[in-house]
């Protein structure tokens, strides 16, 4: 396996420190919710997590909450309410979008506001080896102290300084030096530390939370192509100045970043879309994890509807080739699925390849349907299917029932009074073929299409296939018009 690390700007071989991989993914800012972007960078390092649980690793993933922060502070101001309060709200309603797009959680969340024991504990460490100093009330880390900063995002110091942001304090012995620790402001959030009352900077959470949870180096750390600088770059010089030059990460993963046209999708842009709005057009997440990993992770993505649709449309190809029921075998051969499992598993220990990958899922579904239609077993290469599908790339690639209606045609997501009414209108037609009722049978098989349900006649029955989804009051009215009563009580 090959990760491509931005440390190095190279692809290296994979070879973590122990058989149990320690991973650390930065996470949330919650005081809104989390959108489309996000699920960018999450889909993609569960993925990533996935595959390497899959290649036989075990995994510790710690993902933090940025539970306290300038942002939180002025929306809970404005709202009346908490900081504490507000960032729970939205870390819960964060939780709920990732369960929904069948990212697994992580094994931690660990929050800034419960860390601040080992944030201090850090700082005044690195106070003591004289890389960082305290100015009424706050501490700067010193980076004129380390000599090669920058080497995450492969620039000079005077170089960051000429495209950085930099904050305009006259306590700073450098424009550069970076905050460890805010001195409080009045009505902020703030708590006791040996150099008075404050709250954490940015950058120094994840340090002391990777420190804590996961040793002094870890073998992945991963987040957006944004956070290379500042934020990743002062999490390296701080953390290895504590340790002593300890390499704080082996790989640095670094995901490209979601883009509406021309522009980096984001909340300050105003063109942000939510989870839960991308969710209620696509009520699953497989057409919203398939639109994301056809694209290679380090890669920019452009949203549009027309590629989300595209998604859609491959996605419900796979859902039909795994949900494919299996016809009586009829010339003795097996469709052997060895060459596509080694194609996907050549893609992802390629710096986890994931267009490659679903290129070699496709290719898979195609040889079943053909086996299928020749009259091939394809049992075990549709149970390699959906191993490589589920398990690695998180699709669930199933029938859901809920008591909604979705829009995508792979998920039929339907009550069981819909599947029970669109069974008996199916028998119904079956009984009229018998009967040899040619012109009844046509006529309910139209009606049915009419309201998006596509009758597939096979060897071993006739396959209901949506299109759109009718409500159970519709198909009602059609088995009232069409005379068709229900041989059992409805559930």
């Amino acid at each position: 396996m090959k990760i491509f690390s931005t440390l190095s700007a190279k692809k290296e071989e994979f070879v973590p420190s122990s058989n149990e991989v320690t991973m650390y993914v930065c996470g949330v800012t919650p005081y809104s919710d989390a959108h489309i972007g996000h699920a960018m960078s999450y889909i993609i390092f569960d993925v990533i997590r996935r595959y390497i649980k899959f290649s036989g690793y075990k995994l510790k993933f710690i993902q933090n909450f940025t539970d306290i922060d300038d942002k939180i502070i002025d929306r809970a101001n404005k709202r009346g309410i908490p900081a504490s309060e507000l960032a729970q709200q939205y870390s819960d309603s964060f939780l709920d979008d990732m369960d929904a797009l069948n990212v697994v959680r992580a094994d931690f969340y660990p929050k800034a506001t419960g860390e601040i024991d080992k944030i201090i504990e850090v700082v005044k460490g690195l106070i003591d080896k004289g890389y960082a100093y305290e100015a009424d009330g706050s501490v700067y880390f010193r980076v004129t102290k380390v000599s090669d900063y920058g080497k995450l995002a492969h620039r000079t110091l005077d170089s960051m300084m000429a495209g950085a942001r930099i904050e305009i304090e006259q306590d700073k012995e450098h424009p550069m030096d970076f905050t460890l620790w805010k001195a409080s402001k009045p009505g902020e959030p703030s708590w006791t530390s040996p150099w008075g009352k404050g709250r954490p900077g940015w950058h120094i959470e994840c340090s002391a939370m990777s420190l804590k949870y996961l040793g002094e180096t870890i073998d992945i750390h991963g987040g957006g192509q944004d956070l290379i600088f500042p934020h990743h770059e002062n999490e390296i010089v701080q953390s290895e100045s504590f340790t002593e030059k300890k390499p704080f990460a082996k790989y640095w993963m670094h995901n490209g970043l979601l883009q509406f046209g021309k522009d980096k999708m984001s909340k300050s842009l105003g063109n942000m879309i939510t989870i839960k709005d991308i969710l209620k057009k696509y009520r699953n997440a497989d057409v919203i994890r398939v639109f994301i990993l056809s694209s290679h992770y380090r890669s920019p993505l452009t949203y549009s509807e027309e590629a989300l649709d595209a998604a859609e449309e491959g996605t419900d190809r796979l859902f039909r080739v795994a949900n494919r029921k299996h016809p009586p075998v009829s010339n003795n051969q097996t469709l052997d699925a060895t060459p596509y499992r080694n194609q996907f598993i050549e893609a992802m220990d390629d710096d986890f390849n994931t267009p490659q990958a679903l290129a070699a899922l496709f290719d898979l579904a195609r040889a079943i349907n053909q086996a299928a239609d020749s009259g091939k077993d394809f049992s075990e290469a549709q149970t390699v299917l959906l191993e490589l599908a589920q398990n690695v790339l998180g699709l669930e690639l199933k029938i859901f029932k809920a008591s909604f209606l979705g829009r995508t045609t792979r998920h039929i997501i339907l009550t069981e009074g819909i599947e029970t009414r669109v069974k008996r209108i199916i028998d119904e037609r079956a009984d009229c073929r018998k009967q040899k009722n040619w012109a009844r049978a046509d006529e309910i098989r139209v009606k049915l299409a009419e309201l998006g349900v596509i009758l597939e006649d096979t060897d071993t029955g006739t396959e209901p296939q949506y299109k759109m989804f009718p409500n159970e009051n519709t198909l009602e009215n059609l088995m009232i018009e069409m005379g068709i009563t229900p041989k059992t009580p409805y559930l």
